[in-house]
């Protein structure tokens, strides 16, 4: 496992969160990150008030920790890695003031750098934010590995900020920069769209996952949703809009829901998902930002409902999955089931066995299957 990184001339230790991952390999920064910090400080030494965009374990909050800073993330678990990252390199917690992807930006940072987000709705959302705040003449910063820097990423960059220019690659690496020039635009999100065969309508924020349609993994999972009369208590873990919990209070019209997400835009969208369809059962629901089910009491829940994600920031792994399902077994109280969805050939099965003894197939198709295990 790989933790010390040069950046800028100097080394820094940092981990990838959660610590207990079992793909240990993967390392918290990229050349990415090396470049920005090597241009910055060539380009940007006299910067003093600095806005980080999707900084994603910390690297660039312990590079420019001489700097006073405010960082932008939609990860609960990236926020939590900056605090780790500055910690475990002996470096100031105070002069960073992490941000969620929903809370207002100041009016005088000096400079804007960050990572280009995958989801390029979220990209949008971030630079309509930056016209509504950045002083003219402000100059923004982002890095991304060469191939996911297209034509359409400077294209948004200079339609909501100015003229953008890309560097030479370097490491398979490359930066857009650009400075604040334009007139300030409204993002155009949140989005909404008719949840097909029902009446309801789901609410969904810059970066929640399958933003502009029904994932068909969720649509598969809502043949098979739970239906009970008793006053039971159910988590949807892995919320995304809301969707499955939505449909379960309907069906469970005695169940209390909670609504948990990595996404803090994920969660902000579940919540306006309810008040939109369903607010006078608001009282039975509560929306948590965390990392999995972490801090939650064990033995308090009856039912856990997830459609796991493989992937973690641009890296595929199945860690996030195991930490939800052994996170859910502590959770639930004896006689408790954990219900989820997946790709058939991820064999989920074979997890659920080793942590719960059996697992029940309640239904598939050709590319997914649903599992039910009781503890």
């Amino acid at each position: 496992m790989i933790t010390s990184a040069q950046l800028g001339g100097n080394t820094y230790h940092l981990h990838r969160l959660p610590l207990q991952q079992k793909n240990r390999s993967l390392q918290a920064w990229d050349a990415a990150d090396e470049y920005l910090v090597d241009y910055i400080n060539e380009h940007h030494a006299d910067a003093k008030r600095l806005l980080i965009l999707n900084d994603d374990f910390g690297a660039l909050a312990c590079a420019f920790n001489q700097l006073t800073s405010d960082s932008v993330s939609d990860s609960y678990i990236a926020i939590q890695a900056w605090q780790h990252n500055l910690k475990e390199n002996n470096l100031n917690t105070e002069q960073l003031t992490p941000l969620t992807s929903l809370e207002p930006l100041a009016d005088d940072y000096d400079l804007v750098i960050g990572k280009i987000p995958k989801n390029s709705g979220y990209l949008q959302h971030q630079l309509t934010q930056l016209s509504q705040t950045l002083k003219p003449g402000t100059p923004l910063v982002l890095a991304g590995k060469t191939k996911a820097i297209h034509n359409s990423t400077i294209n948004l960059v200079e339609r909501y900020i100015g003229p953008a220019n890309t560097t030479l690659a370097q490491k398979k690496a490359r930066l857009i920069t650009a400075t604040m020039h334009n007139k300030a635009q409204q993002s155009p999100f949140p989005k909404s769209w008719q949840l097909e065969g029902s009446a309801f309508t789901l609410i969904n924020h810059a970066n929640v996952f399958s933003r502009d349609s029904l994932d068909i993994g969720a649509r598969f999972f809502s043949n098979y949703l739970p239906q009970s009369k008793k006053p039971i208590r159910i988590i949807d873990l892995g919320c995304g809009n809301g969707v499955i919990g939505l449909q379960t209070l309907v069906k469970c019209p005695e169940a209390e829901i909670t609504f948990v997400d990595e996404s803090a835009m994920a969660v902000a969208s579940a919540r306006q998902t309810i008040l939109e369809n369903l607010p006078d059962e608001l009282h039975r629901c509560e929306f948590i930002h965390n990392d999995c089910l972490s801090g939650f009491n064990p033995q308090s829940y009856d039912l856990v409902l997830c459609n796991p994600p493989f992937h973690q920031q641009n890296a595929v792994t199945d860690h996030i999955a195991w930490q939800m399902f052994n996170d859910a077994k502590k959770v639930l109280r004896p006689g408790g089931e954990l219900r989820i969805v997946g790709n058939r050939h991820l064999d989920y099965h074979e997890k659920l066995k080793r942590l719960f003894g059996d697992s029940k197939l309640l239904g598939s198709n050709k590319k997914f299957v649903v599992l039910s295990a009781k503890k």
